[in-house]
């Protein structure tokens, strides 16, 4: 089957285009590499996935992509996840999350494509839940122009959806993690205490570590998406542990799967908490499980011992 993956040269994508690869989809790759590296897909690349090197917020050329691979499934993940740049530039931002899912999105209509995963959020949407675990169907108050943009392209490929018949759904991640992740941005803090764990460095906290967050690996994230693709339902669904863990208990969680490696971590320093952060967060699943049959596989720890083995 033809694919295309947006912003597949970075964590989350290059981990789905290698699952494409693998069970013989023909898949093109766009990406402009200002976060995504060319490194993730070299496996890729020789098994014949193609690289073009892009900004999704370049219409023309998004378009021209898609009219020469014209393809049946399309995979959404281009974005600016960082919530800190989204408070300094929300103007950018929205560039890239809304203006950059509305180019896909009409170039995919235009070709006919039979189906569109969507990558959205759910801590960064739903803020301060007064529900935990949150269900999709709680109110949406994002704390950060992150969340606002996100929650304007799940708009739009919904309203595809109606208007236009693109079949099309939105998958709300929790705090995703696994290999390749990056150290950018918010959603990097496994993978920044992992290099900490790995060289010894002291690892920062900002706050009082006591904040929540709900981390899923990237291969069950990658498994909700083929599922996802597989599936005929439209809206929005949570994926994620479905558990609440602190930022202390990943520390925790560390310090044991390092001692089995005979690595030590520092105690950690604490710094002020950052504006637009959530201070727990925990989604709820049931709707994934239902609907698509899918429930989070990987245990923290044995994903971090993924990452730790890589």
């Amino acid at each position: 089957m033809d694919c295309v993956v947006t912003g597949g040269a970075g964590f989350i994508g290059s981990n789905l285009v290698d699952a494409l690869v693998a069970r013989g989809d023909r898949v093109a790759v766009i990406d402009n590499l200002s976060t995504g590296r060319r490194a993730n897909l070299e496996a890729a690349l020789a098994a014949g996935a193609q690289l073009f090197e892009l900004d999704v917020c370049d219409a023309e050329a998004v378009t021209r992509v898609f009219e020469a691979v014209r393809p049946q499934l399309v995979f959404h993940l281009a974005a600016q996840i960082d919530v800190r740049l989204s408070v300094e530039t929300p103007a950018a931002d929205a560039r890239i999350n809304v203006l950059g899912a509305i180019n896909v999105l009409e170039a995919a209509r235009q070709v006919g494509a039979r189906r569109l995963v969507n990558t959205s959020t759910g801590g960064g949407l739903y803020g301060d839940a007064e529900l935990l675990p949150t269900p999709e169907s709680h109110p949406i108050r994002p704390l950060a122009p992150y969340g606002q943009s996100k929650l304007a392209a799940e708009g739009y490929f919904e309203m595809y959806t109606r208007v236009h018949g693109v079949s099309t759904v939105s998958l709300r991640y929790g705090n995703v993690y696994g290999p390749r992740q990056d150290v950018h941005g918010e959603a990097g803090v496994v993978a920044i205490f992992c290099g900490c764990l790995l060289d010894g460095r002291t690892p920062v906290i900002f706050g009082d570590g006591r904040q929540t967050r709900d981390w899923v690996d990237v291969a069950d994230v990658v498994r909700a998406n083929l599922l996802a693709a597989d599936a005929d339902i439209s809206g929005a669904l949570n994926i994620a542990q479905g558990r609440e863990t602190s930022v202390l208990d990943l520390v925790q969680a560390l310090r044991e799967v390092g001692a089995e490696r005979g690595l030590t971590l520092p105690e950690p320093s604490f710094e002020p908490e950052r504006l637009g952060e959530v201070r727990r967060s925990c989604l709820d699943v049931t709707q994934a499980r239902e609907q698509l049959g899918w429930v989070a596989e990987l245990p923290m720890h044995d994903g971090l011992r993924r990452i730790l083995a890589g």
